[in-house]
């Protein structure tokens, strides 16, 4: 620690001797000794090249409101693309669910178990989002499935099935939002 501390009084004894022999001749200039150590710092600096100007701010700032523009304006049809194929997968599971009815119904039976459809006769049943069928129209009812049978040889029936939605909408007198529809054959005997 000794070593140390006599290393310090030393130095700081050489550095009291040179500002005394800088103050006796009077040739000290401190900005000339900040010049010099700060002149290699300012002699590779250009400020034009290292700094953007104002026009290309301004072109930057342009491109990016012009992206931001083009990406908002095609949302609106993103999210109606997204509504669209929502709505067009749940008609397609109800279709789904009313032909696997119709096809495990009993040959001797004439009603389908679940969704009470007689073979042969036209049917138009309403559901909400979350698939639970009513005959009726009803505040929360979003889709409207129509069964139109054809005529077919005996042991054969067809049917023509269509899902449209809103469900307020008639198919018959106004076009819907979106329809599926799917023709199908069961075999009766």
């Amino acid at each position: 620690m000794r070593a140390g501390t006599n290393g310090f009084r030393s130095l700081r004894g050489a550095v009291a001797a040179l500002c005394e022999r800088r103050c006796e001749d009077r040739k000290f200039d401190s900005s000339a000794v900040i010049d010099r150590r700060y002149a290699s710092y300012g002699a590779g600096f250009n400020s034009k090249v290292a700094a953007f100007s104002l026009v290309e701010l301004v072109l930057a700032l342009g491109v990016a409101a012009f992206c931001l523009i083009a990406v908002f304006g095609l949302m609106p049809v993103g999210m109606q693309t997204n509504r669209n194929a929502t709505s067009q997968t749940a008609a397609t599971s109800i279709m789904a669910a009313i032909v696997a009815d119709l096809r495990t119904t009993p040959a001797a039976a004439t009603t389908s178990p679940q969704f009470a459809i007689t073979f042969g006769t036209e049917k138009t049943l309403f559901f909400d989002a979350s698939g639970q069928a009513s005959t009726s129209l009803g505040a929360d009812s979003r889709y409207q499935l129509n069964i139109r049978w054809n005529s077919a040889p005996t042991g054969l029936n067809y049917a023509d099935l269509k899902v449209t939605w809103p469900a307020s909408v008639d198919p018959a007198t106004t076009r819907p939002s979106g329809s599926v529809q799917i023709f199908a054959a069961f075999d009766r005997s």
